[in-house]
């Protein structure tokens, strides 16, 4: 054991890593060997039994069903001899696809003496039925037909099958029975060969994983240290720095991720971009700080309006910003758009310059549809930029909404 004290943490990796495999390596042909075994008693049992059962059964079925019963009804003229005819000619060719299926399966030496004489009983039988076919066929009434022949000639293969069906049957308890022993006996190697293999591993995978705690307790304490720094700079990257909303960087990638997965769920998918009336000329009017603290007001508003977790807020740029919704229909989106606007007016930010209104308004350009395979990305974007242009068009401090990203078909707010 000095030997894995003398290990590098990453070379006691690799030798748990090597000792687990060739445990589950030898776990795994032990088990195959024995599973390949049982499986091929349940083959045995299931195709040598189950399948044939069921096709001499419905054999029988068809005899006495669907043969015997179309010749009573023509005889009783209860049915033409035409329908009859048509009847018997199915039921012997269904009869004789069952039979050569049943025939293709395994058979015992000692069961094809008996199989060949059943062969020869079906094929006198079907005989029998083919000569009733062609009076029947020719139009020939059958009412006069010998029906103690009939059900002689039925009765007859009804035993031979049944027979058959009750060989099927034994051979399947007799399998079944040699089975269980055989499972049984597989299943105590099998146990114990993988109890000594896991209580084996379990001792020396111990002692490799005393060794590694020592080194770990430190390495974990180091990426916890790592981790919350990693997280600062992540934060700091994706961050804007006025005013604490995601920035481009992070539009960027929540953007694509987001349309994905409302493809795969076919829900619905919205992108509002929004843009500050006249903006410039608050700047040149007030200062630049005042602009700043302008633009930290509009995120506020965001952040108050847009709080499910789901919702994000991006400032895009200047005084250009963008809103990402996820399962939120038409209405709502359109709701969503006008508290904005009507919010970021409440706020009563003096904007003299403005031809729009005494105080600092907003204009809005939604998309909201139902995204699907054929959803283009980058049209998402310029039909929401199309919407903010027809929103400064018509008056600004309003938002215009459309459920198409293909063609304008647009209401206004």
């Amino acid at each position: 054991m000095q030997f894995i004290e003398a290990l590098k943490l990453r070379n006691k990796l690799f030798f748990l890593f090597i000792l687990i495999t060739m445990g589950l390596i030898s776990v795994g042909i032990i088990g195959s060997m024995h599973l390949n075994s049982m499986k091929k008693n349940i083959d045995k049992l299931y195709f040598g039994s189950l399948v044939p059962v069921t096709e001499l059964n419905e054999i029988i079925q068809v005899y006495h069903n669907r043969l015997a019963s179309s010749v009573y009804k023509a005889s009783r003229l209860e049915i033409s001899s035409g329908q009859s005819s048509l009847e018997i000619k199915h039921s012997l060719r269904e009869i004789n696809k069952k039979w050569k299926s049943y025939e293709s399966h395994f058979k015992r030496d000692d069961e094809l003496e008996y199989l060949g004489y059943a062969a020869l009983e079906i094929k006198y039988t079907n005989e029998y039925f083919l000569k009733i076919y062609k009076v029947a066929k020719g139009g020939t009434n059958l009412s006069r037909i010998n029906l103690s022949l009939l059900e002689k000639k039925v009765s007859n293969i009804h035993n031979v099958i049944q027979k058959l069906i009750k060989y099927e049957v034994d051979v399947a308890h007799y399998e079944r029975r040699q089975f269980i022993v055989s499972y049984e006996f597989t299943k105590r190697q099998l146990g114990i060969a993988l109890f000594l293999i896991i209580m084996a591993i379990l001792l020396i995978s111990m002692y490799v994983f005393k060794s590694i705690q020592k080194d770990h307790t430190q390495l974990e304490l180091t990426t916890r240290k790592l981790k919350k720094v990693n997280k600062k700079l992540e934060n700091v990257s994706y961050t804007d720095s006025l005013t604490s909303l995601h920035n481009r960087r992070y539009f960027n990638l929540v953007y694509e991720r987001e349309i994905k997965r409302a493809r795969r769920k076919n829900s619905y998918i919205t992108f509002m971009m929004l843009d500050v009336d006249f903006f410039k000329q608050f700047n040149d009017t007030y200062g630049h700080i005042e602009g700043d603290y302008a633009l930290q007001t509009v995120a506020k508003v965001l952040k108050d309006t847009l709080q499910r977790p789901s919702d994000y807020v991006f400032r895009l740029g200047g005084e250009e910003f963008g809103v990402l919704l996820t399962d939120t229909d038409e209405s709502n989106s359109a709701k969503l758009a006008r508290d904005i606007c009507d919010a970021i007016r409440d706020r009563k930010l003096k904007h003299e310059n403005s031809s729009v209104n005494e105080f600092l308004t907003i204009s809005i350009g939604v998309v909201c549809c139902i995204a699907d395979d054929a959803l283009d990305e980058n049209m998402l974007i310029s039909r929401a930029d199309e919407m903010l242009y027809e929103a400064k068009e018509t008056g600004r401090d309003r938002y215009i909404i459309t459920s198409n990203v293909s063609s304008a078909k647009i209401k206004s707010a």
